[in-house]
């Protein structure tokens, strides 16, 4: 039992550790990204950046 316990232990830091060192600062970059190009494409069909 203390063997799988150490298992799953080293599986569950291994998670932890992909997911923030990995997948949140890609999912980051894809939603800032994605409204970047849901802001360029609004402007795209109104007619450019707002003006004065």
């Amino acid at each position: 039992m203390d063997e799988k316990d150490e298992l799953r232990k080293s599986e569950e830091l291994r998670s932890f550790l992909f997911l923030t060192v990995v997948m949140v600062p890609v999912l980051t970059v894809v939603i800032i990204a994605a409204y970047g190009f849901a802001v360029w494409f609004y402007q795209m069909l109104i007619g450019g950046p707002p003006h004065h």
